[in-house]
């Protein structure tokens, strides 16, 4: 088991530094993530949950994004125009960027499910971009994709 510091687990001290690093950074999806971790871990629902979250949470947060994208399908809000859109040069730029965003962003699930140490490094890496590049949060999965696409380069260079 993990060893007490201050009375809290090592990994309780890792997200309470997500926490906050989330709150320095202005990023409200690590925030909210670290904030129901910790209670989860609180209310010692860590047992039931978290193998759920290990094991379906990335599915579950990207049938949310599918459903976020997809409803102004739903709602009537897609127009013809919209559909014709993807004729225009803009519009078939737009797909091929579609397509090779999911080949990449595959790549950086490989990657995170091959080496999860990964994670907390592109976590900070994204509060840092925040802060000195007056970035937009962006999920691990795109992190991870960049990070894939820089290591495929480096072994290239080998």
């Amino acid at each position: 088991m993990s060893e007490d510091i201050w009375g809290f687990s090592t990994p309780e001290l890792i997200l309470i530094t997500l926490l906050f690093l989330g709150l320095f950074g202005r990023s409200n999806l690590v925030v909210t993530s670290a904030c129901i971790l910790l209670c989860i871990r609180y209310f010692n629902l860590d047992s039931v949950l978290l193998p759920v979250l290990e094991q379906r949470g990335l599915e579950i947060g990207l049938v949310l994004l599918m459903l976020h994208i997809l409803s102004p399908v739903a709602t009537d809000n897609l127009t013809k125009d919209d559909l014709y859109s993807l004729v225009s040069f803009k519009g078939f730029l737009a797909l091929v960027a579609g397509a090779l965003a999911t080949k990449l962003n595959g790549d950086g699930l490989n990657l995170m499910n091959a080496n999860p140490e990964i994670i907390f490094g592109m976590t900070v890496g994204t509060v840092l971009g925040i802060l000195l590049l007056r970035g937009t949060p962006c999920g691990p999965v795109m992190a991870a994709a960049v990070t894939a696409v820089f290591l495929q380069i480096t072994n290239l260079l080998r």
